[in-house]
C-alpha cells in the first residue's frame, strides 16, 4: 500500500487500484470506483482533497436517501409557506408524476438524462406543456432543497429542455360585448359578471364577496378573501400574493349592488353575495357549465372565459389611465405582471397610434404631453362609469 499526505491507494488482487480517504466526518471511505493505475487513483484523491478544502464535499451516504423519502419530508416542510391550493397541487404532481418515476431511486442516482427522459415520457403520454412544466418545477424545488441540505452536490434539473408553453392571449371585450354578456346571463349572475368586468376581480375573489365587503358610502369593494377549490371542496383564503385592496366602483355598479344587498334575505355581514341553489359557495366548474358558458353562447361570444373579464378590465384601465392604475386595481405588486398578462392592446388602438405618428411627423400634434403610464393612479370614484 502506498501512503500519501491525504488518503491512500492500494493495489487489489485484480490488478486495479483502490483509493481511500477520511472525510470531514471522520469516517474512512472508499472511492466509488477502482482505477487502472496508481496515478489515476492518486489524481482522484487530489481532487477529493481540494473538494474538502473548498467546502464542497457532500457526504455520499446522504445521497442514498430515496426521492420518495425526501419528497415527502420536503412537502411537509414547505406546507406552512404555501397557500393550501398550491400545496395540494405540489402533492398531486409529486404523487402522480414524480414518485412513480423516481420514488425508489436514491437522490444521488437521479441524473440530468433521467430528468430529460422523464420529461419526454410525460410528453409522449399526452400531458400538456403546462402540466409537464409544473411537474418539473416541483422536482426542481425538491432537488434545490436537497442541494441546500447537502444531500447532493448539484441539482439534476438544471438545464432541462422543457416543451414550449403555448400561451392563450386573453379575449379583450368591448363595452358593447360585455353588455351583451350581462344581458344574456340570469340574475344575479349578470351582476357577478359586471363586477368582474368593471372591478377586475379574480373569479375566486368575486365568489368570496360578502355583504361586509361592500362599502356603499366609500363607493368601493374591499377585497380581503378568495374562494379556492381543492379536490371539490371549497375554502377561503387571502387573495393572491396576500394583496388586500380597495377597488373603487363606478356609480352604476354601486346602484346595482345596493339593490342586490336590499334583496338578499341573509342580512348578516358575513353573508356571501353569490351562492348556489343550496346557499353554498359557488363551484367554478358548475358555475361555468350552468351560468357563464350558456350566457357566452347566447351573446354570440364563443371562446370567452371568466378570466377574460379581468383581462378586459385591465386593458380598459391601462388604456385610459395607465398601467400603474390597472396594476393597483388588479392587486399586482409589480406592473410588469399587468403588462405581460393582462393589458393587451385594444382593437384598433394601434391604428390610432399610426395616425398620430403621421400627424406628429407633419408637425400637427406633439407627442409626450400625455402618457398613459404617467397618469395619476388615484382616479376619482366612478371614473370607470364611462368605460
Amino acid at each position: 500500500m502506498a501512503r500519501r499526505r491525504f488518503g491512500s491507494s492500494r493495489k487489489l488482487p485484480s490488478g486495479r487500484w483502490q483509493a481511500r480517504y477520511y472525510g470531514p466526518d471522520g469516517v474512512r471511505r472508499n472511492a466509488p470506483m477502482t482505477f487502472r493505475t496508481k496515478k489515476d487513483a492518486e489524481r482522484w484523491l487530489t481532487l477529493k482533497e481540494a473538494e474538502i478544502a473548498k467546502g464542497e464535499w457532500v457526504n455520499p451516504d446522504a445521497g442514498k436517501v430515496t426521492v420518495a423519502e425526501w419528497g415527502n419530508r420536503w412537502l411537509d416542510s414547505v406546507r406552512p409557506s404555501l397557500k393550501p391550493k398550491t400545496h395540494a397541487s405540489y402533492v398531486s404532481l409529486f404523487r402522480t408524476q414524480i414518485e412513480p418515476r423516481f420514488g425508489a431511486m436514491a437522490l444521488a442516482a437521479v441524473r440530468p438524462i433521467s430528468v430529460s427522459e422523464w420529461v419526454a415520457d410525460m410528453h409522449s403520454r399526452g400531458l400538456s406543456a403546462s402540466r409537464i412544466r409544473q411537474a418539473h418545477v416541483v422536482l426542481a424545488l425538491m432537488m434545490e432543497a436537497a442541494v441546500t441540505n447537502e444531500l447532493i452536490r448539484v441539482s439534476p434539473c438544471i438545464g432541462t429542455k422543457l416543451p414550449r408553453l403555448v400561451v392563450r392571449d386573453p379575449v379583450i371585450l368591448t363595452r358593447d360585448q360585455v353588455e351583451k354578456l350581462v344581458k344574456a346571463a340570469a340574475p344575479p349572475h349578470d351582476l357577478l359578471i359586471e363586477i368582474m368586468a368593471y372591478a377586475g376581480l379574480r373569479v375566486g375573489e368575486a365568489f368570496a364577496l360578502r355583504r361586509k365587503s361592500i362599502d356603499l358610502d366609500a363607493g368601493a369593494i374591499r377585497v380581503t378573501e378568495t374562494l379556492v377549490e381543492i379536490s371539490g371542496k371549497t375554502s377561503f383564503g387571502t387573495p393572491k400574493s396576500h394583496q388586500v385592496r380597495d377597488v373603487q366602483l363606478p356609480a352604476f355598479l354601486l346602484r346595482r349592488l345596493r339593490a342586490h344587498l336590499d334583496e338578499m334575505a341573509d342580512k348578516s355581514p358575513d353573508a356571501l353575495l353569490f351562492v348556489n341553489k343550496r346557499g353554498n359557495p359557488l363551484h367554478y366548474n358548475a358555475w361555468r357549465t350552468w351560468k357563464f358558458d350558456p350566457a357566452v353562447e347566447k351573446a354570440g361570444l364563443d371562446g370567452v372565459t371568466p378570466h377574460d373579464l379581468r383581462a378586459t378590465h385591465a386593458s380598459w384601465v391601462a388604456d385610459a389611465f395607465g398601467v400603474l392604475a390597472a396594476g393597483r386595481r388588479l392587486g399586482h405588486s409589480n406592473t410588469t405582471i399587468t403588462t405581460r398578462h393582462y393589458a393587451r392592446r385594444l382593437e384598433g388602438k394601434d391604428n390610432e397610434v399610426a395616425r398620430g405618428l403621421d400627424a406628429f411627423r407633419d408637425g400637427k400634434i406633439g407627442l409626450g404631453a400625455r402618457s398613459g403610464h404617467d397618469q395619476d393612479d388615484d382616479a376619482p370614484p366612478g371614473a370607470m362609469s364611462s368605460a
